[in-house]
């Protein structure tokens, strides 16, 4: 996912990530049909799997072919959006996909910047909308995301 913002911004998922919403819309691996609605995962949701098989952050019986799928946030993997990667992809978090695969993504709140310069902290970002603005008054200075974009890679 890429975050495009003021060069004078790092931004991250908050909370120590675990209250950090992700919403993407999942397509079934097993009969290929898609989410109609976004799905809601958060790291610290843990789901138990059927035959005591462990558990994951969400799982989701699909509505056409009835299998089981699930979800698990790979916590390790969550990284910093920092200044330095303005208007590049870069991977802030990854997923580890049981029949499942995200198709699409929906950024929701649980974000956090922190002025490069000042040190000043914004928590609670929402990036529903895609664009997040706001004054640093210790910088002097308008800070802001724009324009978020994503893109999933498959390894």
């Amino acid at each position: 996912m890429s975050l495009p913002s003021y060069p004078s911004l790092s931004i991250c998922p908050t909370g120590l990530i675990t209250n950090t919403l992700f919403s993407p819309k999942m397509k079934c691996g097993n009969c290929g049909e898609i989410s109609e609605k976004w799905q809601y995962i958060r790291l610290m949701d843990s789901v138990a799997l059927k035959g005591g098989r462990g558990s994951a952050s969400m799982v989701q019986k699909c509505k056409l072919c009835s299998r089981e799928n699930s979800i698990e946030i790979l916590s390790s993997t969550i990284k910093s959006y920092n200044a330095e990667d303005n208007e590049k992809f870069k991977t802030i978090v990854e997923f580890e996909c049981r029949g499942l695969e995200p198709v699409d993504f929906q950024p929701q709140a649980g974000f956090a910047a922190e002025g490069v310069e000042s040190g000043t902290i914004f928590s609670d970002i929402n990036l529903q909308e895609k664009d997040w603005t706001e004054y640093d008054e210790k910088a002097q200075e308008s800070v802001g995301i724009y324009e978020v974009t994503h893109q999933f890679v498959k390894c």
